[in-house]
Formats: structure tokens, sequence, C-alpha cells
């Protein structure tokens, strides 16, 4: 999340943050439109060394590269405190730091995803010369693959030294998932009520198939950990309260309300007051509602309260007032388009979304819980009902590509989305995930050194 919320709007009752995702409903024939929100891991060229918040030995660091890209692009500021965290521009897209320095571009909500590849592609335009002239690059991987927790830079941010301190406390790989991973994500509308409950349905059953296709992260520590995503592993560990698969979105009577109460149930990380982050991890957002809150005594929740208290829930599939699919490790830059217009194809047609509820239905929550256990380490190779990821992957593509097909979303050149979805057609085909791939060339060309991925695995500028 790039910018916390500004809503000083007072919550006086529980319907108030139901009415809160229900304002997100695309009714009235409104566009449904797709964001892209994309992590990439910076080193430096010259040692393949991390990239810290200031820089390293009289090189720029990660605020030069924001500062670089505030004087290109003409975006404005986010500060915390007095600390440059990211930029934001008008027409919605943001640029913000992940805890361990991870850059992140969170794309504005667009119509198709050729709009999409026109802004993946001017973002890149625009970080090419800064990032040159700093002398950094970016890892396409979803995990960092060779420094230690201990190596890893830490962003100025107070809420990420809140969640820092709190980690540990729930979850064995907490840490690991805020300075060591990186995601690509897509975000999606939707229509009113019963859409969302589809959409989330299917996004749930189907979020182990997009970790299978994107797996991306077979390193740790410079070794490979014997699984292909290592990313979604760390996931599973990392704070049971606030992570997982939401088995109860899959129960009759599922829908705004019941997700309202869910999120109140997940504990609280911080307060923010003005600039100051308020440390309250573990508190209820209900007490903060009646003014009970211990660290915070007569302290009543805001609207923003609550819009940073749902920024802090981590499910595989998030609502907020859109929907997030969060399974994906990111990669390289054509799986960045590759994801959304999966998420297109499958939720934005609607054939595909009800032939997608179809093929997933008959699953049961152990069954997806199982899968969702088995992804990290097998990938495609997982299996659910009988039948591999492999399998169901061929049939989820064909239901893709019919349905962007559908949609007709066509470019200068005459061309469907279906064009964004090769990528993941190739890996199907040759069956080998990139994270295979990589394995391959760390036991064959790499001799076993895991300093080579800095040459291989780097997003081209």
């Amino acid at each position: 999340m790039a910018r916390d919320v500004s809503d000083t709007t007072p919550i006086t009752s529980r319907n108030m943050l139901v009415e809160w995702l229900e304002a997100g409903c695309k009714a009235g024939g409104a566009p449904l439109r797709i964001g892209t929100e994309h992590e990439k891991i910076p080193f430096y060229a010259a040692d393949n060394a991390p990239v810290p918040y200031e820089g390293l030995a009289g090189r720029g660091g990660v605020r030069a590269l924001l500062e670089g890209l505030r004087d290109a692009l003409g975006w404005a500021p986010i500060l915390d405190q007095d600390a440059l965290i990211g930029l934001y521009s008008d027409g919605g897209a943001a640029i913000s730091l992940e805890p361990g320095g991870q850059f992140e571009l969170s794309g504005a909500p667009l119509l198709d995803i050729h709009a999409t590849q026109g802004e993946l592609d001017a973002h890149f335009a625009a970080l090419a010369p800064v990032a040159s002239a700093l002398g950094v690059r970016f890892l396409d991987l979803g995990c960092s693959p060779k420094w230690s927790r201990a190596e890893t830079p830490t962003m100025p941010k107070q809420r990420y030294a809140i969640m820092q301190a709190y980690m540990p406390k729930v979850g064995a790989h907490g840490l690991d998932m805020m300075f060591r991973t990186a995601t690509v994500q897509v975000n999606v509308d939707f229509v009113d009520e019963a859409d969302m409950v589809q959409k989330m349905r299917v996004g749930l059953a189907l979020q182990p198939l997009f970790t299978a296709l994107f797996a991306n992260s077979p390193f740790l520590d410079g070794k490979p950990t014997g699984r292909l995503s290592q990313r979604s592993y760390i996931w599973l560990d990392t704070d049971p309260d606030r992570t997982g698969m939401l088995p109860f979105a899959f129960e009759e009577g599922f829908g705004f309300e019941r997700y309202v109460d869910y999120a109140l149930d997940v504990p609280m990380y911080f307060v923010k007051r003005g600039d100051v982050y308020h440390d309250v991890a573990g508190a209820s957002f209900r007490d903060l509602m009646e003014g009970r809150l211990q660290q915070l005594p007569g302290e009543r929740a805001t609207m923003s309260d609550w819009a940073n208290h749902l920024s802090t829930i981590f499910p595989e599939v998030r609502l907020k007032t859109y929907l997030e699919m969060r399974g994906a490790d990111a990669g390289p830059r054509a799986h960045l388009t590759a994801l959304p217009a999966l998420c297109a194809g499958l939720l934005y047609d609607a054939a595909a979304l009800d032939q997608a509820r179809e093929l997933t239905k008959g699953w049961s929550a152990a069954a997806r819980q199982a899968l969702r256990d088995d992804v990290p380490a097998l990938a495609l190779d997982a299996k659910i009902e009988g039948r591999s990821l492999r399998e169901i992957g061929r049939d989820v593509l064909a239901l893709a590509n019919a349905g962007l097909r559908r949609r007709a979303r066509l470019d200068a050149d005459g061309r469907d989305e279906t064009v964004y979805l090769a990528p993941l057609e190739a890996i199907l085909e040759d069956g080998r995930t990139l994270a295979q791939q990589s394995l391959d060339a760390y036991y064959g060309a790499w001799g076993r050194a895991i300093d080579a991925a800095f040459t291989d695995c780097v997003l081209p500028l």
C-alpha cells in the first residue's frame, strides 16, 4: 500500500464498515478496471550488494532512486516524518517501498492489459536512467537469493518497525516475508456483492495455481531451498491471524458483513494520528471503536483507521473496495502483464467466471488447504482431487484465452489481450516453471554459484 488513507470520519457503527466495502461496487455499467502491483529487489551491479536507503560507500541508495524518479516524473512525494518513502501521481499510480527496499510500482486502475503494458513500459523507461546512474539493477525473482536477513537493509517507515517487532511473536517467517520476498499482484473490481463473492471464491481456489504458474523463488541464503516458491512457503508461517485461504468465504451467507467480522477479529498493528504511528500490535479494532484501547485510552476509530487496518491483513485474496489476487511470485517483465491478463480473462468475462467456479466448486476446504500447503514445493505437480495443477492449468488457460477473446480489447496493431498469456502457455508446454529453469541453470551453467542470478535473473531496463 503506497499511501495511508486520510478520512477522519468517526466510526459509529459496524454497518459503516460494511458500507465502506460496498462502496467498491461498480454498478450501473461502470467500467471494470484492473490494477497491477509489482515489487523488485534492487542491488548494486558492481558487487551484487543490497541497496540501503541512504546508499553504501559513496553510492546513492533507495532514497536517491526515489528522488531521481520524483524529478523525472514530477510525481508528488510520500513522506514518513521527514523520510521520502514513495511517490504518487494524479492518475492513481504510486511508487512505494517494502521493508527490505523492494521497489514497488502500484499501478493505476486501467481498462485493459494493453494499458497495463504501457504503464509498465513508461515506468521502466523512467527508472532506467536513474538506476543506471546509481549503478543499481533489479532482480526478477520472488525471493532475495543471497543476502541474510542481517545483510538486508531496513527502510525508514514507522509501520514497518512496528511489524518487525511483532512478527516474531506470531510466526517463524514473518521477517523473511517482510524483508526478502517480492510479488506481483492484481487488483480487480466487482459489480455487486454476489459478483464479489463469486470472484473471491474463484480467486481463492485458484491462487495455488497462480503460485505454481508464477513460481520463481527457489533460492534463499545463497542456495536452493528445495522449494520452487520459497516466497509462498514463507507465507505459510507468517501470522495465522491475518493470512491464509479464508475457508469461511465458501460458506453459505458469505458477503461483505462476514468479511468485516473477520477483519475485526484480526489484531491491529498500529493507529496513526498525525504523522505518528502508535504501536498497538495485538490490540482489538473493536476496542478502538469503543474507545477502550489500552494503549490510547479514549481514542476512537476513524474510517482512516479501518482502511489502514485492512491494509495489514494478508490472505491469499484480500477484500478492500476491490479484490487483490496475492499468490504470485515476482518475475520477468512478461510475467507482470501475464498475471493481470489471466485475471481479466477469468474474472471479467461472465462465461469464463462461471466455468471457473464450476471447475473449482467441488473442492473441499481441506483439499484447497492441502493444495496450498503442497504448492510451494511441487508447483505444477501439486494435485487436487486427483488432478495436477499442470492439467488444471491448461483448462484455466483455455478459459482465460476465451474470456479475453470475448472481451475483444484490441491494441493499435489489432491484437487482443490473449498475447499476454504467452509466457504461461510456454511454461505449461515446456513443463518447467521459472524456478525449475533457474535451478537447471544453477546446477548446470552457473556451476552452483548463486552470484550468476545477479546476471541471469535481472529485469532489463
